[in-house]
């Protein structure tokens, strides 16, 4: 279903829990982070920009607090295998779980894989020993009680699929394979799957010092009091804005908390008009009440809040109480 919206518009359009998670709740919450960047491929041209990302956006968990930030850069198979295992403790213990990966991605039949550093992929044969589907990845941070995240910054164009033979039946049948990652709806509640570019098409890696996706990830994702779904489309907006509109991330998968913010509010925090109004603008396409509450939880003043609070009467007005 979220697959066919944009991407923002449907986490934020998800119905919220009718329990309240207030800011102090918020801030005792155990908030784990798992963060790869594979660079150093073996077998296909190095990326540049992914450990440089990884350390990054580790510092950004660490920086807000994170209770566990665990940073792998240019892992092996094995490796990966193992961080995914360690972290899948973590968070069963933790409130927030969020898995970061950047480097190479590819769906496969309907599956999607994050590619280690040594993998060798000769042949379609070759890829559920050489690679780790995404699912594994999801599958680390379920035990996490409030919000899962997994951020993939794996959409990039490679040579792998192009260069792999296809040799299984499915293959001889006609399946096709894409470029990018395929669609990947969770299949819990209260998880978001956030990619660098929507299902099927590759992202850049830009010039920077970071891909314009994590330098848009380190600008917006832990603003204190953001909720988490406003903050992944400010994401999107920036990431489109300097792309000309090439790339567009998507988020797949929707999140039931009232208050997702993965910094608390701060007292001294400054709103900045430009991004009160595309907090709105973002919402207001949406249109519907339960939007604009979340734009509230962040925004509680100001003309943008009494507009929000205007739909909110307008919508709801007649409605059974």
């Amino acid at each position: 279903m979220f697959g066919r919206l944009l991407p923002i518009m449907a986490a934020i359009g998800a119905v919220l829990l009718l329990s309240v998670v207030t800011p102090s709740a918020a801030l005792a919450d155990k908030r784990v982070a798992l963060v790869v960047g594979n660079a150093a491929y073996q077998n296909v041209a190095p990326l540049k920009n992914p450990a440089a990302d990884a350390r990054a956006m580790a510092q950004l968990f660490r920086d807000a607090g994170f209770d566990f930030v665990d940073l792998k850069t240019d892992v092996s198979n094995a490796e990966l295998r193992r961080a995914l295992r360690d972290f899948t403790l973590q968070a069963n213990q933790a409130d927030v779980a969020i898995i970061y990966f950047s480097g190479h991605g590819l769906q496969l039949y309907g599956t999607n894989y994050l590619i280690p550093i040594d993998a060798h992929l000769a042949s379609d044969l070759d890829i559920d020993d050489e690679a780790v589907a995404l699912d594994r990845l999801v599958s680390s941070a379920d035990g996490a009680k409030r919000v899962r995240l997994v951020i993939l910054d794996a959409c990039r164009q490679s040579s792998l699929a192009a260069a792999m033979r296809l040799d299984r039946r499915e293959a001889k049948l006609g399946a096709a394979q894409s470029g990018g990652l395929g669609v990947s709806e969770p299949a819990r509640r209260d998880t978001l799957i956030a990619y660098a570019a929507k299902a099927g098409t590759a992202s850049v890696e830009g010039d920077g010092a970071h891909s314009v996706f994590t330098a848009a990830l380190l600008k917006s994702l832990t603003v204190p009091g953001l909720d988490l779904r406003l903050a992944l489309g400010r994401i999107r907006e920036d990431v489109m804005k300097a792309t000309a509109n090439r790339d567009e991330p998507f988020v797949y998968g929707a999140v039931y908390a009232e208050d997702t913010a993965l910094m608390p509010a701060s007292a001294a925090a400054q709103e900045k008009p430009e991004d009160v109004k595309t907090d709105f603008e973002l919402v207001d396409k949406i249109g519907t009440a339960m939007a604009y509450s979340v734009f509230l939880k962040t925004h509680p003043a100001g003309d943008y809040a009494e507009r929000a609070r205007a739909k909110i009467k307008e919508l709801t007005k007649g409605a059974p109480r």
